[in-house]
């Protein structure tokens, strides 16, 4: 793989960026650095072998396909969002002769049906279609592979079952604590990007711009279906200008897209102004205990600003056999060089656990 990792602690008086060690502080923290030289790229593109629909509820059916080795350890690949989809990349984070990876559509997105459902569409509802999954496909045990919202249902599914999961690979830690949705729609992101936060802030009037996700949600749930569009575009614009360290004005471009914005906003401002359907802040710091066996390693990028770096710090502190990696030039986004090489090197890590 190349390159040169060194492990450091961010207690106080350590200088972080100046690779100073002190791993008495966070002994499972490291500062993934990597030459542009020896990063692992994506695998080849992969074709899914089989691919099926599953009745979850008198309302869902739920996408799901396969790919990679029918006899391969199982993992399943837990989009972000919510409301986001699976897409073809995310099949080439795997090894395909060792894993059999499998995509889910979560309710609402995606190929799955009805689209931009928010009836019986909650955190627990997203668990339990996991769990009929796994049930559905025969397996015993599985690895998860989530990022973002991805994240924040993988550690709720394993603090439910954790007996179902062998492994994980998490990227950009999202615990779905008020604070942290606060910072990226209301106050905290916005000074960093206020060209972009502009074009969603200007479609709320002025008075209600004290609370951005319930007058989104008024709109996004409005009868009139021009309304919910029109708000679901701003609002999806937004994530996709700020994904990644460097600006890619065409992945803005498709998360402004109509059927993808529609759902994509939609659900993620249900889940967010209904604070993940959890029943306290910090359901998924507090529940760390239940899954500290299970072999886990965090990837965040150094300058994420959708889930920033504290996020996945937080989780490390409560979770000290989990093993943080930071990509120093970095932001959110899976594909980003850096993200993808650390990606990989833990699934190929794990590749022999079952």
């Amino acid at each position: 793989m190349g390159g040169y990792n060194v492990r450091v602690g961010l207690g106080a008086g350590c200088r972080a960026m100046d690779g100073v060690m002190n791993p008495a502080d966070m002994p499972n923290v490291t500062i993934a650095e990597q030459p542009a030289s020896g990063r692992t790229p994506l695998y080849p593109s992969l074709a899914p072998y089989a691919h099926g629909r599953l009745r979850v509820s008198a309302l869902h059916e739920i996408y799901y396909e396969e790919a990679g080795n029918p006899n391969g350890v199982p993992v399943l690949t837990v989009h972000g969002g919510p409301g986001g989809g699976s897409s073809p990349t995310m099949r080439r984070f795997h090894d395909p002769a060792h894993y059999r990876i499998i995509l889910l559509d979560q309710r609402g997105c995606g190929r799955s049906t009805p689209h931009a459902e928010l009836d019986e569409n909650t955190t627990w509802h997203l668990v339990d279609d996991m769990e009929r999954l796994r049930e559905h496909l025969g397996l015993d045990t599985w690895h998860l592979f989530g990022g973002s919202w991805g994240s924040t249902l993988s550690l709720a599914y394993a603090q439910r079952h954790p007996e179902r999961v062998a492994a994980m690979v998490l990227r950009g830690i999202f615990l779905m604590r008020w604070r942290e949705i606060q910072w990226f729609y209301q106050d905290g992101c916005n000074r960093l990007f206020p060209d972009a936060y502009k074009a969603f802030q200007d479609l709320i009037p002025p008075a209600e711009r004290g609370d951005m996700i319930a007058a989104y949600y008024a709109r996004l749930t409005d009868r009139d279906p021009r309304t919910r569009l029109v708000a679901a575009r701003e609002w999806s614009r937004w994530e996709g200008m700020t994904l990644s360290l460097a600006q890619n004005p065409g992945r803005a471009q498709a998360f402004g897209s109509d059927a993808f914005a529609l759902a994509f906003a939609r659900i993620e401002c249900h889940y967010f102004i209904n604070r993940g359907f959890f029943d306290r802040d910090d359901l998924l710091l507090a529940g760390a205990d239940r899954i500290r066996h299970i072999p886990t390693t965090i990837v965040n990028g150094r300058y994420d600003v959708i889930t920033p770096l504290q996020n996945a710090w937080d989780l490390a502190q409560a979770w000290p056999e989990a093993q943080l990696r930071i990509v120093p030039l970095a932001g959110h986004a899976m594909t980003e060089p850096g993200v993808v090489h650390e990606l990989i090197r833990a699934t190929n890590a794990y590749r022999t656990l079952a």
